[in-house]
């Protein structure tokens, strides 16, 4: 009983990580040939996926903290520094969905989107997989790094980059759908979906007067709308927008606004939930004070990072 249990999961962890590479080659955003969208993904699923690819690159985080650790002082702080780093990346992105999903539906609804609450809720888990996918694929990046370098102040930003990289990614994804989900679909007259033009000739004839029959010739140009896309054309990633479909200045301005948003609130969690590395000066702990904040902490680090090289 117990064997067919673990098979079951392993079976279901496997669909759920081809829903995620569906995901991201475009699959589930793509429109069919009545140019319509729908998402159509296992929630539960697709979370379980995102959490493993959490967990993941807090692995290669604590890469730092294991290799040092000897250094540091007692090689058990390093691994607890690993296991803490593997709990809260998953949880960074999870808490960071909670606090800005409803902000994300007030604006897509003031966007004039007939997107409901659940639709929404899958475009943004969708995205987060597409941020995670990003991230973790470059954890080996982050623990070659680590492993090849003690200077702790470097590693931080490389992180900070690492985020950077795979927010721009996942938030890229969640534009194009929405403009895929919200925008009016039209077509443009270079488009493999642009209408042709059918030419109908019907004739007025005379039999007594074969003369005057060809000034009875009349042309019809009857246009044929097809909205299903060429077959032979290219195939739209997940990050490309529609040519017939244009995003107007309005909803860039506000998707801008909720994108700062997303930004701050995801960087200040992560000052909250640090430390994520493991200084080698100071004792492992599950949380640090709250002092300061995200922005003036990078700057601070910048600064000692140019000292050090200086």
């Amino acid at each position: 009983m117990k064997t067919t249990t673990n098979q079951t999961f392993w079976m279901r962890l496997v669909s759920w990580l081809i829903q995620v590479d569906r995901i991201l080659r475009g699959d589930v955003t793509r429109p069919d040939g009545d140019n319509r969208v729908e998402i159509n993904i296992p929630v539960v699923g697709v979370s379980v996926v995102v959490i493993l690819l959490g967990v993941a690159y807090g692995f290669c985080m604590g890469v730092f903290a294991l290799i040092h650790g000897v250094e540091i002082s007692a090689y058990h702080r390093a691994l607890m520094q690993t296991f803490a780093s593997m709990c809260k990346v998953p949880l960074l992105f999870s808490l960071t969905l909670v606090i800005t999903f409803p902000s994300l539906y007030v604006f897509n609804a003031l966007l004039g989107s007939q997107l409901r609450v659940f639709a929404v809720l899958k475009l943004l888990v969708a995205s987060l997989a597409v941020n995670l996918a990003v991230l973790a694929s470059m954890g080996p990046i982050l623990a070659f790094f680590s492993a090849s370098t003690p200077n702790y102040p470097f590693i931080v930003l490389l992180n900070v980059v690492l985020f950077a990289i795979a927010g721009a990614l996942g938030l890229g994804f969640l534009l194009q759908s929405l403009n895929r989900l919200s925008a009016t679909v039209g077509l443009s007259s270079d488009s493999p979906a642009a209408s042709t033009t059918k030419l109908e000739t019907t004739f007025d004839t005379d039999e007594a007067n074969p003369e005057a029959s060809a000034e009875g010739i009349t042309i019809v140009a009857t246009a044929v709308t097809s909205p299903k896309a060429s077959p032979h054309g290219p195939v739209a990633g997940p990050l490309d927008r529609p040519r017939s479909m244009m995003l107007s200045g309005h909803v860039k301005k506000v998707f801008v606004c909720w994108l700062i948003v997303f930004g701050m609130v995801g960087a200040q969690l992560g000052w909250i939930l640090r430390p994520f590395i493991g200084s080698p000066d100071m004792p492992f702990t599950w949380f640090r004070s709250r002092q300061s904040n995200f922005f003036q902490a990078v700057f601070d680090t910048f600064w000692n990072l140019f000292s050090v090289l200086s």
